[in-house]
């Protein structure tokens, strides 16, 4: 015997992935406002106060310039300005589709981030900071 209910599966789905959908219209925006007004023209973003006061790149520094390089496809541009973010707006990719996908099936999100992967992403930002504020790692400066 099956039973009836009264929703619709595209109003069930709908429903699942609303908030997936939700976050990727927001990021989507940001993108979009970057790509539209570009941070390599001064006076538009605010400058890094680490920067500014310690004369330190941080591990955002750059980030703007690569995602408005990636909006407009030039990945060896947006790789200059700050590979860590790109390989962070990849991994943001990935999680949001592995997140979207179980949702649509009614699962939950199944990103699990523990202590170890954690410490081991605070390392890596530390590391990739630590190494753009040496003479060798000019290659990573913005």
């Amino acid at each position: 015997m099956t039973v009836q209910t009264t929703e619709t599966v595209p109003a069930t789905l709908l429903r699942r992935v609303a908030v997936p959908l939700g976050l990727l219209g927001g990021v989507a925006a940001a993108f979009a406002y970057v790509g539209t007004v570009d941070p390599n023209q001064p006076g538009h973003y605010p400058a890094c106060p680490l920067l500014q006061v310690a004369g330190i790149y941080c591990p955002g520094c750059g980030g703007l310039r690569g995602a408005h390089a990636l909006v407009h496809g030039d990945l060896a541009t947006a790789l200059g300005a700050n590979a860590l973010a790109v390989v962070g707006y990849a991994l943001f990719a990935v999680g949001w589709t592995v997140w979207t996908v179980r949702s649509a099936r009614g699962r939950p999100p199944g990103l699990r981030l523990g202590r170890t992967h954690l410490w081991a992403l605070g390392a890596v930002v530390l590391v990739f900071t630590v190494v753009r504020n040496l003479p060798f790692g000019g290659f990573l400066q913005p």
